[in-house]
């Protein structure tokens, strides 16, 4: 087994975790976790093939919040501070009015010029209440993750969409489109491919296929200027989080890898199963909740969510 530690490539990861104590473990027993997101004092996490949304807190521990989640993959905030939920299995992204009862929903999106989407993965929520997501096939491609079904669509795309207006496809020409997060001003969006993975039934990583981050640049609901910012290995990178000075914390087969805002690797937070995805939460905003496959780890930094901070900024403005 892997063993649970740190490591320094730059000084400059030191100050950001906290190397002398280890990432702890506060819940196990699922199947394969995702969609971590820090809400109300709790964290809130999707075990994915078990249909279910989990609640930890530092009192109680893990509990089921949601008994039926359809598959749900990634979660966010939106601007009122709502989780936001991608499902594999209802094939659509929506807005949970109340955590804790499945029915209590608003579809954002479920349909692209009439047709099913595949199965948004990851979503975040631009300041201006703009929702954006990635739609691969993952839940479609098995009964693990969502239910077996073709793509109705032409391709893996990343939409986007406003209040009351039609949905976007901002960007259609990726593999596996998966995680996505704003840079620190939203003047830049990242976007990983996991296109060297096929999904939780296809064991196996082909690296002639994509397993790097693009950047775009933003303006209004348009992307430009399309690069790699980063290819990532071992594995690939599935959800990540941009924090208040614009490094990236991204998923990767070995744990947590930090990159700085021009690419280079920093140091690594290493885990010993696959990991999926990351989020800042805690009192202070500064703590990282790491899902990793069967499991949740956190770990204390000095780090925040440039997109809570931002939001933050909106709302004491407004």
């Amino acid at each position: 087994m892997t063993e649970l530690r740190f490591i320094t490539v730059d000084p400059r990861f030191d100050d950001f975790v906290d190397t002398e104590r280890a990432p702890k473990q506060i819940a196990d027993g699922c199947i394969w976790t995702e969609g971590p997101v820090w809400l109300d004092d709790a964290l809130y996490f999707n075990d994915i093939p078990n249909k279910r949304m989990m609640r930890w807190t530092e009192k109680a521990g893990a509990s089921v919040a949601l008994a039926k989640s359809e598959f749900a993959n990634g979660n966010t905030l939106d601007v009122e501070g709502r989780i936001v939920s991608c499902e594999h299995g209802g094939r659509r992204v929506i807005r949970r009015l109340d955590p804790h009862d499945a029915d209590a929903v608003e579809v954002i999106a479920d349909s692209f010029n009439g047709k099913r989407l595949n199965s948004p993965n990851d979503v975040v929520v631009r300041s201006d209440g703009s929702v954006w997501f990635t739609d691969p096939p993952y839940g479609i491609n098995s009964d693990v993750e969502g239910y077996p079904a073709e793509s109705e669509l032409e391709g893996c795309y990343v939409f986007c969409t406003k209040p009351d207006e039609a949905l976007h496809a901002v960007a259609t020409d990726f593999d596996k489109p998966n995680g996505l997060a704003f840079s620190p001003d939203e003047s830049r969006l990242y976007v990983a491919d996991s296109g060297a993975i096929r999904g939780a039934s296809f064991p196996g990583i082909d690296y002639d296929l994509p397993h790097h981050i693009r950047i775009f640049d933003v303006n209004g609901m348009t992307l430009s200027n399309p690069r790699v910012f980063a290819v990532v290995a071992p594995g690939v990178p599935d959800g990540f989080r941009v924090d208040h000075e614009g490094y990236v914390w991204t998923s990767a087969l070995d744990g947590i890898h930090c990159l700085s805002p021009e690419g280079a690797l920093i140091g690594k937070i290493v885990l010993p199963q696959q990991t999926s995805n990351i989020c800042f939460g805690g009192a202070a905003g500064q703590t990282m909740f790491i899902t990793s496959s069967d499991k949740v780890y956190r770990v204390e930094s000095s780090r925040r969510d440039a997109a809570h901070i931002l939001k933050d900024r909106e709302r004491s403005a407004s």
